[in-house]
């Protein structure tokens, strides 16, 4: 009886020296390929940020949109009108805010100045008074003459002038990529242009004194 189990030990097959070092390093193996494969995949997450940065500038789309303010029969020469568009960056549920004024002045058959609704001193609505051909801003007094620029108060700066595109009938502007006053004068490329008075606004305003 008690050679039996010594039998049976004696019969379960050793590993050799051989063998255990082709399973250690076949485990070092695939713990190898393992942690390669998982640096990869780490390097690939990390560098998809990389990629977008370096690649930013070239693949970068403008900001903003044409937008129809209508036909240029709505806006007679001579005249200065208020309009109105759809912003190109409303999101869903911003309803009537989503909507956005501009005062539109119809200079010559195919010249005309879109100019921002907002005072270029803390950003309140003007109004054009057809009278004195000046803007007027409600809160702080800021003047602006016919062609946009500074008449007198607090702003330092002319309304900003939407950039404009005609066709045969219609007037588009370039909304959308309006700066603030922070950012303004950091922009490299400004998508706006930044008025002067001209010598058409003086006579329109000795026009009206007189």
């Amino acid at each position: 009886m008690s050679e039996e189990p010594q039998k049976s030990q004696q019969a379960e097959p050793k590993m050799t020296d051989g063998g255990q070092a082709a399973a250690l390093h076949s485990r070092r193996a695939f713990l190898f390929k393992l942690s390669v494969a998982m640096n990869a995949a780490v390097g690939a997450v990390l560098a998809v940020p990389l990629v977008g940065y370096l690649l930013g500038p070239v693949t970068k789309r403008e900001p903003g949109d044409w937008i129809d303010l209508g036909n240029l029969n709505e806006f007679p020469v001579g005249q200065t009108r208020l309009a109105s568009f759809r912003s190109p960056v409303e999101r869903l549920g911003d309803g009537e805010t989503a909507k956005v004024a501009c005062w539109v002045r119809r200079v010559a058959e195919k010249q005309v100045q879109v100019f921002a609704v907002n005072c270029a001193h803390l950003g309140c609505p003007v109004r054009w008074f057809e009278q004195s051909k000046l803007f007027l801003c409600p809160c702080h007094g800021g003047a602006y003459y016919a062609d946009g620029s500074r008449a007198s108060g607090p702003p330092e700066r002319g309304l900003f002038e939407y950039r404009v595109r005609l066709t045969d009938s219609s007037l588009y502007i370039h909304a959308g990529d309006m700066p603030t006053l922070a950012t303004e004068a950091s922009c490299g490329k400004k998508p706006l242009v930044q008025i002067e008075r001209t010598a058409e606004a003086d006579g329109d305003t000795e026009g009206a004194s007189a």
